[in-house]
């Protein structure tokens, strides 16, 4: 199996940057005409989906609108999934999911081994329970040929505080930030890829709205690195700003919309798609 760094790759080059967002807002639900529901919840994501297809290379479920329905939620969420992939899209499940030991052994088995029923190209992950917590997670999806995106630098302002601060001890370099410091932990994965050129399979959420030189996040630190952009879109950031915000490292970047997308209600979805689409790609490759 073509391992999720070369499969993510084709996709960008392919489509260009933009991933849409299968947020299923209760309100978008209403606006679409759907019940607040997990048939409609299925309904508004398949027609994502559909609209997506030959569209754009990645689509990202928001685990947790689907999860609010319990277990129709899931199998709406199952189906989603299957679609997808049916379509020839990649698929970043954002769940979010962070634990230790054992625990976070069966999220990623549940998230990344092939034939789950949760199967996803890419899963998002949360590093604060230690990077180390993740690496059972990182190497089982290297092994499996699937992806992990990392919070690095969210686009949420109040975690600023946490992840541009300082840690204090002992295997802290001097002036390393929180975020730095997560990046530096995961990216042993990546390996040879940061020589060569290519990208690794794991890859950090740096969103688009933040100054990334305020977090320590370098093109040196993110060289070799995926990078999952939230905050393009309904938060503020434009894609004429893709390589303001990302410098040399803008062809690595997968640009997340939901709201700014699904907004156009599903009569006028695919148009939505191929208009912000051909945006960012015009500003892909400068």
């Amino acid at each position: 199996m073509t391992g999720f760094a070369a499969r993510l790759r084709s996709a960008l080059d392919r489509h260009g940057p933009l991933c849409v967002g299968i947020d299923p807002h209760p309100h978008l639900l209403e606006q679409w005409g759907l019940a607040v529901s997990a048939d409609g919840v299925r309904e508004f994501a398949l027609r994502t989906v559909e609209a997506a297809a030959g569209r754009v290379g990645v689509v990202k479920p928001q685990v947790a609108f689907f999860e609010r329905f319990g277990s129709e939620g899931y199998a709406a969420l199952e189906a989603t999934l299957a679609a997808a992939r049916d379509a020839g899209l990649l698929t970043i499940s954002d769940a979010k999911r962070g634990d230790i030991g054992s625990t976070m052994a069966a999220y990623a088995a549940a998230w990344l081994e092939p034939g789950s029923p949760l199967e996803s190209d890419a899963l998002t992950v949360s590093p604060y329970l230690g990077a180390d917590s993740l690496r059972e997670t990182l190497t089982l999806a290297v092994r499996h040929g699937k992806g992990v995106f990392v919070l690095a630098a969210t686009s949420n302002p109040e975690a600023a505080a946490l992840q541009s601060a300082h840690p204090i001890d002992v295997a802290s370099t001097e002036g390393q930030t929180v975020a730095q410091r997560v990046a530096r932990d995961v990216s042993w994965v990546n390996g040879s890829a940061a020589f060569d050129g290519g990208l690794g399979p794991v890859g950090l959420v740096v969103g688009a709205t933040v100054d990334r030189a305020e977090f320590g996040l370098t093109d040196e630190v993110l060289r070799a690195t995926p990078l999952l952009a939230p905050g393009f879109g309904a938060q503020g950031a434009e894609p004429h700003e893709l390589h303001s915000l990302f410098g040399a490292l803008a062809g690595n970047v997968v640009a997340s919309e939901s709201r700014s997308i699904l907004s156009a209600g599903p009569t006028a979805l695919a148009a939505r798609i191929d208009e912000r689409a051909a945006l960012y790609r015009e500003h892909h490759d400068g």
